[in-house]
C-alpha cells in the first residue's frame, strides 16, 4: 500500500518522496502548496492539495488509497516567525497535527514517522545534546514540536499505532542528482541564504548576533544534508515495520559550524566574496545546538553518506542555479 507523505511537495517532504520512490514503494501526497513546489515530485506520485487539519479531507485521502503509513512534514518552521506569531504557529503545527494523529487512529493507521527539531531541546550546553536531555524549547515553533510529540506518544499508548519521532538539527543541501532542493524562495535558512547572496539575488545578508558564547560569538549549528536526513526517514520506517518499538532519535551529525564559518564556506565553494551584515540577535535561537547521534546510527543502522559542509553547500549552489535559469 502507498504511504502517505504530508508535506511531501515541500523541502524535506520532496526529498522522503524521491527516497521512497527510489525504493519501488507507491507514494501518495499532501500538500496545501502554500509553500510547496509540486513540480519537483515524480510523476508518478498521486497529490492532494488540502490541509492536513481538514479530517473529512484526509481520510478521504486514507479511505481512497489503504493508508497505513504516515510521514509527516506539513508545518511552519521559522523560529522567529514563531516568536511574533506563536498562536498562528500552535494551530499550524499543533493542532493540526493533532487533527492528523486523530485521523490515523480512526483509519486504522500503524506506522507514523514525524518531522520533529532540535530546538525542543532549548539552549543547550557546548556537548552534543542526547535524546535523553531535558526539553527546554525556548521559542513556539521548538514548543509547538514538542507539544506534537507528546500527543503521538500518548496515542501510540493508547491505541495500536507505533511512532517514531525525528529531531532534525540543520537541514541543508539539495538532492544530488538536481531533482530536488529547497525552493521556497524566501526561505530563512542559512545556507540557501548564502547562496542567494552569492548569486546576485540579494544585496546582502545578515548574521544575527556574534556575542553568543561561542568560539566565534556567531551561533554554533549541525547541518545535516537533505538527503541523509530524507534517508533517515527511511530507516525509521523499515524499523517499524520490523516491529520496532516507539523511538525519538536525533537526526544530525555531531559536527558543529558557526554562522561565521558556513559564510566563509559558501564565499570558498561559490568563488564570490559576497557581503554580510553583523546585526543583532534573533528572538529564539539558541547560542549553540549540535547532536549527539549515536542512537540512530546503532539501532536504525544509519550510515550518513554526504556528511562533508562544503559537499552540502556545493548541493545547495548547484540547486540555486538551476532554479535561478527555472525562473528566468
Amino acid at each position: 500500500m502507498p504511504i502517505l507523505v504530508t508535506g511531501g511537495a515541500g523541502y524535506i517532504g520532496s526529498h522522503m518522496v524521491l527516497a521512497l520512490r527510489d525504493r519501488g514503494e507507491q507514494v501518495v501526497v499532501i500538500d496545501n502548496l502554500v509553500t510547496g513546489a509540486p513540480w519537483v515530485l515524480p510523476p508518478d506520485v498521486a497529490l492532494r492539495g488540502g490541509d492536513v487539519g481538514d479530517q473529512r479531507f484526509v481520510e478521504g485521502v486514507m479511505q481512497e488509497f489503504g493508508i497505513t503509513e504516515i510521514a509527516h512534514f506539513a508545518a511552519k518552521i521559522v523560529v522567529p516567525e514563531s516568536v511574533s506569531d506563536p498562536l498562528g504557529y500552535y494551530r499550524n503545527n499543533t493542532v493540526r497535527t493533532r487533527n492528523l494523529i486523530e485521523s490515523a487512529v480512526r483509519c486504522g493507521v500503524e506506522r507514523f514517522i514525524f518531522s520533529s527539531t532540535a530546538a525542543v531541546y532549548g539552549d543547550v550546553s557546548g556537548e552534543p545534546v542526547s535524546e535523553d536531555a531535558s526539553l527546554n524549547p525556548v521559542s513556539p515553533y521548538g514548543r509547538s514540536k514538542l507539544m506534537s510529540e507528546w500527543m503521538l506518544e500518548d496515542a501510540a499508548k493508547a491505541h495500536p499505532m507505533k511512532y517514531v519521532a525525528l529531531r532534525y538539527f540543520n537541514v541543508a543541501g539539495a538532492d544530488p542528482a538536481g531533482r530536488s532542493g529547497q525552493s521556497f524562495p524566501n526561505a530563512t535558512h542559512l545556507i540557501k541564504v548564502a547562496v542567494q547572496t552569492a548569486l546576485g539575488q540579494r544585496s546582502r545578508m545578515d548574521i544575527y548576533g556574534t556575542d553568543y558564547p561561542t568560539r566565534d560569538g556567531s551561533c554554533v549549528r549541525d547541518y545535516i544534508h537533505v538527503t541523509d536526513l530524507a534517508n533517515a526517514h527511511v530507516d525509521a520506517l523499515a524499523y517499524l515495520r520490523k516491529g520496532g518499538e516507539s523511538a525519538v532519535f536525533n537526526c544530525g551529525y555531531g559536527l558543529g559550524f558557526s554562522v561565521l564559518e558556513v559564510v566563509e564556506v559558501v564565499r570558498k565553494v561559490t568563488g564570490v566574496n559576497f557581503k554580510a551584515e553583523i546585526g543583532p540577535r534573533r528572538a529564539g535561537d539558541p547560542a549553540t545546538i549540535v547532536a549527539k547521534s549515536d542512537k540512530i546510527r546503532q539501532m536504525l543502522g544509519w550510515k550518513p553518506a554526504h556528511d562533508d559542509l562544503e559537499e552540502i553547500v556545493g548541493a545547495a549552489f548547484s540547486w540555486e542555479k538551476k532554479l535561478k535559469a527555472r525562473n528566468a
